[in-house]
């Protein structure tokens, strides 16, 4: 399993590559990305759309071959002939950073099990980390409202809360659930590395984290996918599965592969 990220600064984004990119997708893409009011929100929509687009095109599919579905969910998929092994891809985005994980499609076709989530460490303006997780707490285990309200640094505790929710993001996603799923079925203990789903330990699911900079803020992020067996994996994202990119730099290479 890999993952790109692309770190969209709107200052070093403009508007003529914005123009020119937007005609790389379909029209259907386009008339979701141009509902936006905020020009930043368009951008990272389009960005999401670019990322499984290059990924073909650099699996060798023909650009006139590039084709979507959706699940009933709303998780897509790529419906392009002749890619073997088949793909499993999910796009997630949140503030500057916009990321994309993907591997060898194993289960649960047709969109198949990969998820991945991206968060900003950040507490919401007027707010105390303490009243941030009261806020989402009916979505936490007690084992993880005790690990987040933890005698440890503030740093470190909102770091576990956001490792605890991109875990349970990317689970849900690379399942194609979407809203309603109950995120207290789910327990990822931080400091022991595991996760439980329903009490039990989630056997055959690989968890992959990984860490983003972008312009003085942090991000952490998790990948999952499903790949059966009897053992469950929670590791770092290896440095030659994780690739980040310039937004600009990123969009004017599709312009030129997908032209």
């Amino acid at each position: 399993m890999q993952v790109w990220a692309v770190i969209y600064d709107r200052d070093n984004f403009p508007d003529t590559l914005y123009q020119n990119a937007l005609t790389l997708v379909d029209q259907a893409a386009q008339s979701r990305i141009k509902k936006f009011r905020r020009r930043e929100d368009a951008c990272r929509s389009l960005i999401g759309h670019l990322l499984p687009r290059v990924l073909l095109r650099k699996r060798g599919v023909p650009k006139d071959a590039l084709a979507f579905a959706t699940t009933d969910t709303g998780k897509p998929y790529c419906i392009s002939p002749g890619i073997d092994p088949p793909l499993g891809f999910n796009v997630t985005h949140d503030e500057g950073v916009v990321a994309m994980a993907f591997g060898t499609g194993d289960l649960g076709p047709p969109a198949f099990n990969v998820g991945v989530d991206v968060m900003q460490l950040k507490i919401p303006p007027n707010s105390t980390l303490a009243d941030f997780v009261e806020s989402v707490s009916s979505q936490l285990t007690a084992l993880e409202r005790d690990l987040v309200s933890a005698d440890i640094p503030q740093s470190e505790a909102l770091r576990r809360f956001y490792w605890i929710w991109t875990l349970k993001e990317a689970y849900t996603k690379a399942l194609g659930m979407g809203l309603g799923f109950d995120f207290r079925r789910i327990q990822y203990n931080v400091p022991e590395e595991t996760v439980t789903i329903d009490g039990e330990l989630a056997r055959g699911w690989q968890f992959r984290k990984f860490e983003v900079a972008q312009s003085g803020n942090k991000y952490v992020g998790v990948a999952a996918r499903f790949i059966g067996g009897r053992f469950l994996t929670i590791e770092d994202l290896d440095v030659g599965s994780f690739v980040c990119y310039d937004a600009a730099s990123f969009v004017n290479r599709a312009v030129e592969e997908l032209n």
